[in-house]
């Protein structure tokens, strides 16, 4: 099976998830899975923004990106957390490799025009080719979040919308969202076990869901639209599940499935 998995900003703080998430990533490959892991980096980003001075903006649940801010999130993204995580999932026993989505052009944006957010781009091509080459080679993509533009500017890409993309052009079996919240929750409160796409619009309406999850859940609905079969959204402190994830019934999380015809 194909899976994509994606990792939280937050989870990326604490260094036993990540510890924990990488151990599951040997078990998950061995039974043959083809796995790519996407990850974002916003919480140390922000904190890394406020050591130099400078405030976060955010627009639903997006971050708004001047240039200077670009080039912090190509530091923070593509260098510290992106190796640090790569080097965690090597030590566990799968070789894995720290790229970011503008190296060998593998992940291409446009600049993202409503709202306009400065240099945060929206994925518009992906050139599946060089995750192939990796997967036959044994070796795991640890990919952060960003991406070069059409006009050969990079690009801040939220995570979540580019671990959809890539479970596209994947073909990918299941998207797997890793967060530090128990999953998607109603109005009082109680996570959601299996949430309908066509019912995530009047959550949203209703200010049930916010923040955060807003592009979460449009990234979720993209990827079922466009063909990938399952996606569900964990806490990322049950990452020891994933080597189950088609075998095994799962207690946590949200599952987002298509509308029941």
């Amino acid at each position: 099976m194909k899976v994509v998995v994606k990792i939280g900003g937050a989870a990326l703080d604490d260094k036993e998830l990540v510890t924990k998430f990488a151990q599951a990533i040997p078990s998950l490959c061995a039974e043959g899975h083809q796995l790519v892991i996407v990850h974002g980096g916003g919480a140390a980003l922000s904190r890394t923004l406020k050591q130099l001075g400078r405030e976060s903006t955010f627009v639903n649940g997006l971050r708004f990106t001047d240039s200077q801010t670009r080039d912090v999130a190509m530091m923070v993204l593509a260098g510290q957390l992106n190796k640090h995580l790569a080097a965690a999932v090597s030590a566990a026993g799968q070789p894995a490799i720290g790229i970011c989505g503008g190296d060998l052009r593998m992940f291409r944006a446009a600049r993202k025009k409503q709202p306009d957010l400065g240099y945060v781009g929206e994925i518009c091509a992906v050139d599946f080719q060089w995750i192939d080459r990796l997967w036959n080679a044994g070796i795991v993509p640890v990919v952060a979040s960003l991406a070069l533009g059409l006009d050969g500017e990079y690009y801040n890409v939220n995570a979540d919308q580019m671990a959809s993309a890539c479970a596209v052009a994947c073909g990918a079996h299941a998207l797997v969202y890793l967060t530090d919240v128990a999953g998607v929750k109603d109005a009082e409160g109680c996570v959601i076990r299996w949430l309908e796409v066509n019912a995530i619009q009047n959550m949203v309406q209703q200010s049930t869901v916010t923040g955060g999850m807003l592009p979460k859940l449009e990234a979720c609905t993209a990827a079922l639209k466009k063909g990938v079969t399952r996606v569900r959204i964990l806490p990322a402190a049950r990452s020891e599940v994933l080597p189950g994830f088609f075998t095994h019934s799962i207690e946590w999380g949200t599952e987002v499935i298509q509308t029941s015809a």
